[in-house]
């Protein structure tokens, strides 16, 4: 049944997916067979001829989004220049990958999670400024030239102008009941209105060049016309960037002021190209620019190496605490009890076996092996009994808190290694690495999962690390009351980049290590990447 629901739950989007890519090849099919080539040729040799040119029309469409980042600004004045533009190059370049216009939210996202701007006013005043904004082209396009306007749109020009009127309506009560409790949200004025229709001026420098190349001999408000008849043409786009929805409707108004048919679909797919490059471009370097990135952070932010941590405070006598998570480790939790040391560093060692909800004798082999055994009841994962046994180092008030894996492929006898570190003062977080010391056996598909894990962790942490899945660790007893695993599943790579972010300093041990001979492992790449790697993200996007 869940299965069912997940494919309900995906298959519409999919099927938008689909739609937009199928309309998007019989566009380009459809062009291609009509495109001269001919005069393809020259409009490119006539563009190459005058880079001012083109610098000019990519200067004037971008200027067109520089003004309606401002328009936004005098709407939500908190909102900066920087993300109003960049969150407006998003949903512009979302728009031109994404069929049926599903860039569009990237507006409202983008400005909610980097601006810490409210959704309501963020979604108000994007409706608002956008009817008002699509408005303003119609109205543009009417002045423009009238006849040639109305023969192209006819009668459905009064139902969109309608719709839009309605939609920018709403948005602007919803707007206004915002700005009445918000000090932050301002109503849109005539300014607002102004720059709209300066965006779509800017935008038609663009069309009348790229007309010009391919030999059309136009005015500008001829462009200005082609440019609000296509544009509107897009507003229900199902090719992504509208594709063979802008050309017909460029061509045709084109054809309808007068101008040859073919020369004008070389203008038109020029234009548009233009357009989809910089939307592109722009859109993606939206994405990082500027901080904070919209995917968030992908590595630790840079820090000084060996910052400094609060003084460790215990007793001279307190115990090391040695806890061993375990599920269904019978056939092994015994020797790995009895292979503990009693002490170490002249410290006491006390020996808990953190029971997992095992279904065998798991925890009576630990109890008879001398143990103390503390049961989580239900199996609820390897992070969750590392962080029942990180509590009980803190309740005792341990020198150092160190676990390891119930399977028999850690050392227990090595634990003062893992330790003196700690007690020496030199580090808060240990980890024993088996690629620094001696591996009896690993599998090769496991050696090179550890690998290539271990390398990407290293990356994120922005320090060197050999051994990113360790079950062999020792932490001090401010690093491990300190100490956070945001899942249940594991604790590796959480927990280093957890201590690591917090300034705790960081050393690794050399181990043996030899592949457990009894008993199975949790670990499946699959699983293992589906949980982790979502925990690595928000571990790295956590305030």
């Amino acid at each position: 049944m869940n299965v069912l629901a997940a494919v309900r739950r995906r298959l519409p989007m999919r099927l938008v997916v689909m739609l937009g890519v199928a309309a998007a090849v019989i566009a380009t099919f459809a062009i291609g067979r009509a495109l001269d080539l001919d005069a393809v040729r020259d409009a490119v040799a006539a563009a190459a001829g005058d880079p001012a040119g083109v610098a000019v029309a990519l200067a004037a469409f971008a200027a067109a989004f520089v003004v309606r980042a401002v328009a936004w600004q005098l709407v939500l004045p908190r909102l900066s220049f920087g993300h109003s533009l960049a969150a407006i190059h998003l949903a512009l370049g979302g728009n031109h990958v994404l069929p049926f216009r599903l860039g569009e939210p990237l507006r409202v996202l983008s400005v909610t999670r980097r601006a810490d701007i409210a959704l309501d006013a963020a979604t108000a005043s994007t409706i608002t400024l956008r009817s008002a904004d699509l408005l303003a082209m119609i109205t543009l396009g009417a002045i423009a030239a009238p006849a040639a306007f109305f023969e192209l749109v006819g009668p459905v020009t009064i139902v969109v102008v309608a719709g839009f009127a309605g939609v920018a309506t709403l948005g602007w009560r919803w707007l206004r009941s915002i700005a009445t409790r918000a000090v932050d949200v301002d109503l849109p004025g005539l300014r607002a209105l102004g720059l709209s229709a300066g965006a779509w001026l800017l935008e038609a420098v663009l069309v009348h060049r790229t007309a010009v190349w391919a030999g059309l001999d136009v005015s500008w408000w001829d462009a200005v016309l082609v440019t609000t008849v296509a544009v509107a043409a897009q507003i229900i786009a199902i090719a992504p960037g509208g594709l063979g929805t802008y050309e017909a409707a460029a061509v045709a108004a084109w054809v309808v002021l007068g101008h040859d048919a073919d020369l004008a679909l070389v203008a038109a797919l020029a234009a548009h190209a233009l357009k989809t490059a910089y939307s592109i471009a722009a859109g993606g370097l939206a994405v990082v620019r500027p901080a904070p990135s919209l995917i968030g952070r992908l590595r630790l932010a840079p820090r000084a190496d060996g910052a400094p941590s609060p003084p460790n405070h215990t007793e001279d006598s307190a115990p090391v605490l040695l806890f061993m998570p375990a599920f269904n480790e019978e056939a092994a939790v015994a020797s790995c009890v009895r292979r503990a040391p009693s002490t170490v560093a002249g410290l006491p060692v006390e020996v808990v076996v953190v029971d997992d909800g095992s279904t065998d004798a798991t925890a009576a082999c630990a109890a008879a092996a001398g143990a103390e055994v503390v049961r989580l009841g239900e199996n609820r994962g390897l992070g969750a009994a590392v962080r029942r046994g990180f509590a009980l180092g803190v309740e005792r008030g341990a020198s150092a808190v160190v676990f390891c894996d119930a399977d028999g492929e850690y050392p227990p006898e090595e634990l003062e290694a893992l330790v003196e570190p700690i007690l020496a003062g030199r580090a808060d977080y240990v980890v024993g690495s088996r690629f620094l010391g001696d591996i009896l056996h690993m599998r090769p598909h496991r050696r090179c999962g550890n690998v290539v894990l271990t390398r990407i962790l290293s990356v994120i942490a922005r320090r060197r690390i050999t051994d990113g899945q360790s079950g062999y660790r020792a932490l001090s007893p401010t690093a491990v009351a300190d100490a956070e695993i945001i899942h249940d599943f594991n604790y590796a790579q959480v927990l280093t980049l957890d201590l690591l972010a917090k300034g705790y300093r960081y050393e690794e041990v050399p181990i043996s290590y030899h592949f457990r001979t009894t008993g199975e492992s949790f670990v499946k790449l699959g699983r293992y990447l589906r949980s982790v790697v979502p925990a690595v993200y928000r571990e790295l996007n956590t305030a």
